[in-house]
């Protein structure tokens, strides 16, 4: 992206990717997780399963039972959902002058800015007024209210819903003040509850699934799910656009980025959303 008086009004689709999505992909705690991602400008609906009969062992000759699979569906990306938009400016002057690469570090302001309020859409959002509805608000997650989440105990008991949904759960998202806490925890052992192999990565890991810190979920709330459960809906259509004339007498170039999302669950018992008894 080069930003200048010449500068194209609206970026081409390759270079949306370069400049936005691609790192945008990498800077979310949600997108970088691994859900699965969709793309589609308009209203997706996505079959579910909700159960059915299982094989069974027949005999020569005799009948084969019928088997019967239901199937349910969720709606994401209905044409009124908001877009996640931001207008930045900045004086021609910076643009000129700056004896560092004004293009590198305005590129990386915006990728945080979308990416601060996308993650806490994705982790937190209520659904209000044509938004996203969150992780952690979405209809049918396993919950557990009055938690201790200082106990160890508590976490296994999250795993032990997912087990019983037949779910493997691979990661944790936890608040940063919640993850200090549980990090001083240890076992009857004395040992940390929280592993880190520094040999393999930097992630911590609680019982072997990974733990995401991120402040973009509330404090007293932890998510543990199965990330393939959870679809995203990206527009194929993101835009950014160079504003050379309505900032002119001003002497400045208005950048706006304008992109949407949304979020499902595909099996709503893969997400088990702990809340804290009380609030430390």
């Amino acid at each position: 992206m080069t930003v200048n008086t010449t500068s194209a009004k609206s970026l081409i689709a390759e270079q949306v990717s370069t400049v936005l999505i691609q790192p945008l992909e990498a800077a979310s705690v949600v997108l970088s997780n691994g859900p699965t991602v969709y793309q589609s400008a308009e209203p997706l609906r996505l079959p579910t399963l909700t159960g059915g009969e299982t094989a069974s062992f027949v005999g020569e000759g005799e009948d084969i039972p019928e088997t019967s699979t239901g199937f349910n569906h969720i709606d994401l990306m209905p044409s009124d959902r908001k877009s996640i938009k931001t207008l930045e400016t900045l004086t021609k002057e910076t643009i000129r002058q700056s004896a560092v690469g004004v293009e590198a570090a305005l590129r990386a302001r915006l990728v945080k800015i979308v990416a601060d309020k996308l993650d806490s859409a994705l982790l937190g959002g209520d659904g209000a007024d044509k938004s996203i509805t969150g992780i952690i608000n979405q209809a049918k997650v396993q919950k557990m209210p009055d938690a201790d989440l200082t106990k160890p105990d508590t976490y296994l008991d999250a795993i032990a819903k997912c087990i019983a949904n037949e779910v493997t759960p691979n990661r944790w998202f936890i608040n940063g003040e919640d993850f200090i806490a549980l990090r001083k925890v240890k076992d009857k052992q004395d040992r940390y509850l929280l592993e880190a192999d520094l040999t393999k990565d930097a992630t911590y890991r609680l019982f072997g699934i990974p733990v995401v810190v991120t402040n973009k979920i509330a404090k007293g709330k932890v998510v543990l799910a199965d990330m393939s459960q959870v679809a995203v809906v990206r527009d194929i259509a993101p835009e950014i656009q160079i504003l050379t004339e309505a900032f002119a007498t001003k002497g400045k170039v208005g950048i706006i980025v304008d992109t949407r999302f949304d979020l499902g669950l595909l099996h709503p018992e893969g997400v088990v959303v702990l809340t804290a008894k009380t609030t430390r």
